[in-house]
Formats: structure tokens, C-alpha cells, sequence
């Protein structure tokens, strides 16, 4: 899939999150890429030959502070090789990029991941 079709994937899995918690969202950057690099593997614990979808880093709203401030936005790395081997047609992919996408945003809202998997967004 072309990057800027993967993209506008990306971009409507954001639209569809409600307005009510949307306008939550502080400082956030979305990030894709083709693959993550080997320091993004070791943030999110996955070994050689391990696969990664997405990955949040930065300050969860749920624990920034008064002290929170002109820091660098905090971002989400959406990686299109790894969705594109776990899919077999486009429609998964759609499918994928939007349970990504989400998944990560709840990191951004502090949501951990055994709360994501009681949710059974893990």
C-alpha cells in the first residue's frame, strides 16, 4: 500500500474517535514509519524477530503535573510493514491501522495495557 493511502488510513482512525475525548488530546504527534528502529523494539520490550505495530512514548495525561510545559510532543509511531504482514486484504489493514491507532491513544490517556486487554483492545 502506498504511504499516503496507509496515512489517510492513520488519519481516519484518529477522526473516529469521539469529539468528547479528541479534545483531550494535548501535545501529540503521530508518527508512521516503515518499521520501527531497534531502540523503539527495546521501549516496548520486543525482541529480535518480535513484531510491532505501534508504539506510544511520552507522558501519559494521567500523570502530567503543573510542571508539564514547552516539552516536545509526545508521540505515536505507527508502523506500516508490520500491520501489512499480519494483513492479508485491505479491508484488515483498515481494520488494524484502526485498532492500533486506538490502542495507543489510550496509552496517551494512561489506559496500561492489562486495562487494554480487559477491554480486549490488547
Amino acid at each position: 500500500m502506498l504511504r499516503a493511502r496507509f496515512r489517510r488510513l492513520v488519519d481516519a482512525a484518529m477522526d473516529s474517535i469521539p469529539d468528547a475525548l479528541f479534545e483531550r488530546i494535548e501535545n501529540l504527534e503521530i508518527i508512521v514509519r516503515s518499521a520501527p528502529t531497534p531502540e523503539e523494539m527495546g521501549d516496548a520490550g520486543i525482541g529480535p524477530g518480535g513484531l510491532l505495530l505501534g508504539l506510544y512514548q511520552g507522558h501519559p495525561l494521567t500523570t502530567r503535573t503543573s510542571y508539564y510545559g514547552n516539552t516536545v510532543p509526545d508521540r505515536i509511531f505507527i508502523y506500516q510493514d508490520a500491520i501489512e504482514q499480519i494483513c492479508r486484504t485491505e479491508d484488515e489493514v483498515v481494520e488494524q491501522v484502526r485498532k492500533t491507532v486506538l490502542h495507543e491513544v489510550a496509552h496517551h490517556f494512561g489506559i496500561d495495557d492489562d486495562r487494554l486487554r480487559e477491554l480486549g483492545m490488547h
